[in-house]
């Protein structure tokens, strides 16, 4: 008799009932109702429980989760020893509010954000989302500079609250009836190589969008003496998982120095040891003025931060504040992910990426939809088109092949007009790495198929 699978030793999907289960119907009727529908659910997965790279919905089914709850859980699902960590402070103390008290562990935490960040010492705020670190970034960079303007970039996304929502530019339906946004926020090309909004060939494309910004935005459009920052992804997230050539940020870092601007890294998506180092912008020997963190920051729990430069961050009590903001509980699920990271999760998930990225590579060549692989570490995105010569984008496709892949028990997202991205916990193995790979390819040749 073949043994059940349960979620404690799972390591692949096991279907139980057709997709959706019957109890999963029930509550997706019920969320219809009571939920508001501005939230995107790109399948009906109803998730009842989850371990390490499994998910188990309401109706016993299995799934191997290569999203991560939007690359938050870092450390896998309800890891043992940051369940410790939340089930301890949450029997010491819940809150307090480090707004007007102290907690010995928001300083232990910035001092562990100052000790894996390049540069000289560091302050750190705590926020409890990435909009709202986004939103600290903002208010810090016009409070230290005087300077009103921000430069952002197109494909960008930094969050929905206002002052966040204004420097996103991914897709008109998050902006769309919000007028009047906040003003001053300028937009600038992103050096995205496969699809060059120059239309420079790919090794010209960061040389292009740099001249843009500086020759054209810069003189033109507004005066780089009165740009507070220029904010920009390392990686675009939500943009399309985008991998600017190292030179792009490069030349970044340059204008802000020569303008006396300061450069704020979105790490949110990109951050804490998802592309094989702490931090993306590493990759290109960078160092921003501000970083702003979140998502994989706790490991499950709403925790953000800016982490600023100590002679930056100089406002003065009252200036900004957070109620939640650095909550004990959050902060020692935090202090949890980041020493896993640095025994081992970190490293994993850099091996993990370059082995998905070694078996992806043929992939353009045996599937005509994938335009492009591109990924560091697990971050990783496949570009579907209709046309490799063309690169008419394959929307469609990639939202089916997305359906196929869940119906197969992978669960994994799209980003932009047409990529895929698998951000998967950093704590998967080889053989979860091959079994996605195996479903994915499977659903890939289905939809093939049908077209």
């Amino acid at each position: 008799m073949t043994k059940t699978m349960t979620l404690a030793d799972a390591k692949r999907p096991q279907l139980k009932t057709s997709l959706p289960g019957p109890e999963a119907q029930r509550i997706v009727a019920l969320d219809d109702r009571y939920i508001s529908p501005s939230y995107t659910r790109t399948y009906p997965l109803v998730a009842r429980r989850g371990r390490g790279a499994m998910i188990e919905d309401v109706d016993g089914n299995l799934f191997l989760d290569f999203s991560a709850g939007i690359a938050v859980v870092a450390t896998g699902h309800c890891h043992p020893v940051v369940v410790e960590a939340v089930q301890r402070q949450a029997a010491e103390l819940l809150h307090m509010s480090g707004t007007d008290f102290y907690y010995e562990s928001m300083v232990e935490l910035a001092q562990k954000f100052e000790a894996v960040t390049p540069g000289g010492p560091k302050r750190v705020f705590y926020t409890n989302s990435g909009t709202e670190a986004v939103e600290a970034a903002l208010k810090l960079a016009r409070y230290s500079t005087g300077r009103p303007y921000f430069i952002a970039f197109h494909g960008c996304f930094h969050g929905r609250t206002f002052g966040s929502l204004s420097l996103t530019a991914s897709k008109t339906v998050q902006r769309e009836r919000f007028a009047p946004l906040l003003p001053g926020v300028f937009h600038a090309p992103y050096s995205y190589p496969y699809r060059c909004p120059m239309g420079a060939p790919p090794q010209e494309c960061a040389s292009a969008c740099l001249r843009y910004l500086e020759e054209t935005m810069l003189r033109t459009s507004v005066p780089p003496s009165e740009v507070a920052a220029i904010i920009v992804e390392p990686i675009q997230g939500e943009g399309g998982y985008v991998i600017p050539p190292p030179e792009f940020l490069q030349g970044l870092e340059r204008l802000c120095r020569q303008h006396g601007m300061l450069l704020i890294a979105d790490e949110i998506q990109s951050g804490m040891g998802r592309t094989g180092k702490w931090w993306a912008f590493e990759h290109a020997g960078i160092n921003p003025d501000i970083i702003c963190v979140a998502k994989g920051i706790a490991s499950g729990l709403p925790l953000g931060a800016i982490i600023a430069r100590a002679d930056l961050m100089t406002w003065k009590p009252g200036a900004h504040a957070s109620t939640f903001g650095g909550n004990p509980v959050c902060i020692a699920a935090a202090l949890a992910t980041i020493r896993l990271l640095e025994e081992g999760l970190m490293e994993n998930g850099r091996r993990l990426g370059d082995y998905i990225m070694s078996r992806l590579a043929d992939w353009p060549r045996r599937h005509r939809l994938i335009g492009e692989v591109r990924g560091r570490g697990l971050m990783i995105a496949l570009e579907l088109v209709r046309d490799q010569k063309t690169k008419e984008r394959a929307s469609e496709e990639r939202n089916a092949v997305v359906d196929a892949a869940f119906h197969r028990g992978l669960l994994v997202l799209g980003c932009g007009p047409n990529n895929l991205r698998l951000m998967p916990p950093l704590v998967i193995d080889q053989e979860q790495a091959d079994c996605a790979l195996d479903l994915l390819e499977a659903a890939l040749t289905e939809v093939e198929e049908r077209n």
